[in-house]
């Protein structure tokens, strides 16, 4: 794979979410860490993106960041040459679901931010063991970075995505849908769902790993996406789970 390697962070994360596969991956590709924070809809994140990102990339999308890959995707296919989605979810937010979040809003308006972290991550959405509280503690130091004004629009941008199924169904590229077997955020039947929409996608599910595999198993992560990199345009092939 030559094509640059767009890398888009979940809610709430930054780039160092993507730490061990820069490492892995930036010796031999241009990596480019893209925030997806820029607007309070997913439709303007990913305009703003496109304005700034290569005429032609590779493309992983990490839950929130999952939706705007597919949101880029729906707008430019022609630009996308291979995707991952890694612990997302394609469907739109049900009505209710939507309204759910609106508690986590308050705590992020009232300087709550540690309990809105641990509500929109719980920490039994990852993998149990020794792991799970330094994970934990990951996700609350980059939810700080990344500040409570942005994530009460990250929390609005969800609360208002669209349908993905028809995007999904379109795809003709190298596809990558990757989940941990520990996530009930985004549990495996759903990236079931999603790999069964895209022709030939390949699924893979991590052991060991939750709604975050990329710092619960970092190496298995690396090992799916590098399989993925490797895989010749229009040779797609279905894994066994």
């Amino acid at each position: 794979m030559r094509d640059p390697l767009v890398l888009l962070p979940g809610m709430m994360c930054d780039a160092r979410v993507y730490a061990s596969q820069v490492a892995a991956f930036s010796t031999a590709l241009t990596i480019i860490a893209a925030p997806v924070t820029g607007g309070d809809r997913i439709e303007e994140i990913a305009s703003r993106l496109l304005d700034g990102l290569p005429r032609r990339f590779a493309l992983v999308g990490h839950s929130m960041g999952g939706i705007v890959a597919m949101e880029l995707l729906r707008r430019a296919p022609d630009r996308v040459s291979r995707i991952a989605l890694m612990n997302t979810n394609s469907l739109a937010e049900t009505p209710q679901a939507a309204a759910d979040m609106e508690p986590i809003v308050i705590k992020l308006k009232s300087g709550r931010l540690e309990d809105a972290v641990k509500a929109l991550i719980p920490p039994d959405a990852l993998a149990p063991g020794a792991t799970r509280a330094a994970v934990m503690a990951q996700v609350q130091e980059m939810a700080r970075a990344v500040g409570p004004e942005v994530l009460v629009r990250q929390v609005r941008a969800m609360q208002r995505r669209r349908d993905y199924q028809a995007v999904l169904r379109k795809a003709k590229q190298p596809a990558l849908v990757l989940c941990g077997e520990h996530d009930r955020l985004t549990p495996a039947k759903r990236h079931e769902l999603m790999a069964g929409l895209m022709e030939g996608a390949r699924l893979e599910v991590i052991g060991g790993a939750g709604h975050l595999p990329m710092l619960e198993q970092p190496d298995a992560v690396n090992h799916a996406l590098y399989h993925w990199m490797q895989q010749p345009a229009g040779a797609q092939s279905r894994a066994d789970v």
